[in-house]
């Protein structure tokens, strides 16, 4: 595995360092295997938050598109990008737009490549958003989600010894996150079937996070430990049965 990027739009809490750096290397496994190398893609990154990904991929020479409704998110990734080379900055469009509406702003078909992290989390009814989205992608294009895994909502409190919040977590399909925001949760299962409801039925899947999401959220550690660390999680969540207790899921559907 390559050098942990230390970019600053991957500075952070360790659990955010983690789940950064794991994601961008199943996405880039996956982009690997479908698209000959030096193939420059068109991707588009619903609910981008502050660009780290789009940032990185536009490095790689991705020709970039990111939707971002929150003001405050889109003005830090403007701010990256602004210290980037010329070269960089001008593979990067940035736009301002509800998530749900990506037919708004695009013609169907438009993008190689979709990334859509975090975002269900926000979404009580996701279905209309997944099928918008399936619809940006070209034949045999690549739809990227990454969701809070609902069948993991039980490891938090019973890790802590909270055994009411346990049992109540095992039939739960949201949570509490630590700023107190409730977010909705998704079964693979279920979302397996959206994803074949949509025409972009699921190719693999990932765990993100077996092990940093129930720990505290301490600093990142010094390179070697983080690269043991990051090989830990990398490993865990491609492997049974370990992948299933992950705290996020990383799903890899492929338009039709």
């Amino acid at each position: 595995m390559g050098e942990v990027p230390d970019a600053p739009a991957l500075r952070g809490g360790l659990r955010e360092r983690v789940r950064l750096e794991l994601v961008a290397r199943q996405l880039d496994e996956q982009i690997a295997a479908r698209y000959p190398v030096g193939q420059r893609l068109r991707i588009l990154d619903v609910g981008m938050g502050s660009g780290a990904q789009a940032l990185r991929l536009a490095r790689a020479g991705h020709t970039i598109t990111g939707l971002e409704s929150d003001a405050g998110l889109l003005r830090s990734a403007q701010e990256s990008l602004a210290g980037e080379p010329a070269g960089i900055r001008e593979r990067v469009r940035l736009i301002e737009g509800d998530c749900r509406e990506t037919g708004v702003h695009f013609l169907p078909g438009s993008f190689d490549v979709v990334l859509c992290h975090g975002v269900l989390m926000s979404e009580q009814d996701p279905d209309a958003m997944l099928a918008g989205l399936a619809r940006m992608l070209a034949p045999g294009g690549l739809l990227s989600l990454l969701v809070r895994n609902a069948d993991a909502l039980a490891m938090a409190p019973g890790l802590t010894g909270d055994w009411d919040g346990a049992l109540t977590a095992f039939d739960a399909d949201s949570w509490t996150d630590r700023r107190g925001v409730i977010e909705r949760a998704d079964r693979l299962q279920a979302l397996t079937a959206a994803l074949a409801g949509i025409a972009a039925p699921l190719h693999t899947w990932y765990g993100v996070q077996v092990f940093t999401e129930w720990g505290a959220d301490t600093g990142v550690p010094a390179p070697a430990e983080l690269e043991r660390l990051l090989a830990a999680e990398d490993r865990a969540g491609r492997t049974e049965p370990y992948r299933r207790i992950a705290a996020l899921l990383h799903l890899c559907g492929v338009r039709g």
